[in-house]
């Protein structure tokens, strides 16, 4: 029995590479669904691969979805991407993006790259919203905004040694939700991103950097003003130069 065992241990040597494997094959069968006009199959294989989270007691479900809450919106977001382009090379970037967010980005558990997980999972979740949902209702759009902002918040700040990681979500959250209720009476887009998109991703590298830096100590008096004057500067160009003369919906 001995000697069979020893014959099987080095397999276990294969179990990084079949991982590694296995997460690569999600974005593949997701982008053969999009390809068969089956976006809602692929956005349930996705939420399948995620089965561990209800493998606990109910009690936990809650907690389990929130902390991997934005692996799940850039799953579905990137999945909407591809179903909402015809040209099959857009599609095969977008598995390419995917399949290097679960093998490269997603493992990581440092403060910065949990920060730039947070940032890409509300950049491209709320673009995905709007892309798909501009056309409903203002509460809605409110209520959409304020989950994914909620989400992408509590991931941020699970990296960071916060005495009030609730308050500091919350915070983000009605501001987001705020924003939202203030531009989706216009919802004015450029291209295919919705001004709002915009706007809550820029205010979120400008507020996210001044927190990390803040954080780690190297938030100098200089360093603070230049960030809050970019920060001005590129909202104020985008106030400037958009469209004000539609109608509000």
């Amino acid at each position: 029995m001995q000697r069979i065992l020893r014959k099987i241990k080095p397999l276990k040597g294969f179990s990084h590479p079949l991982h590694i494997l296995f997460k690569i094959l999600l974005p593949i069968l997701v982008f053969v669904l999009v390809r068969i006009d089956f976006l809602s199959l692929a956005i349930i294989l996705i939420l399948l691969s995620k089965w561990r989270l209800f493998a606990v007691r109910p009690r936990y479900w809650a907690v389990n979805v929130v902390s991997n809450g934005v692996d799940i919106l850039v799953g579905v977001s990137l999945a909407v991407f591809m179903a909402n382009t015809g040209s099959e090379w857009w599609q095969l970037f977008w598995v390419a993006v995917y399949a290097g967010w679960l093998v490269w980005l997603k493992p990581r558990s440092d403060a910065f790259s949990v920060s730039m997980q947070a940032l890409l999972g509300q950049l491209v979740a709320l673009s995905a919203f709007y892309l798909k949902f501009s056309d409903i209702s203002l509460l809605g759009l409110v209520a959409g905004t304020s989950a994914i902002a909620y989400i992408s918040a509590r991931h941020f700040i699970s990296s960071f040694d916060e005495s009030h990681p609730g308050l500091v979500s919350n915070v983000w959250t009605y501001f987001a939700a705020g924003l939202a209720f203030v531009l989706g009476h216009w919802l004015l887009f450029y291209s295919v991103i919705a001004q709002i998109t915009l706007f809550l991703t820029v205010i979120g590298i400008g507020v996210g950097t001044l927190y990390y830096l803040h954080k780690y100590d190297r938030l100098s008096g200089k360093i603070q003003r230049q960030i809050v004057g970019l920060l001005c500067a590129v909202l104020v160009i985008v106030l400037i130069f958009s469209n004000w003369t539609a109608t509000p919906v």
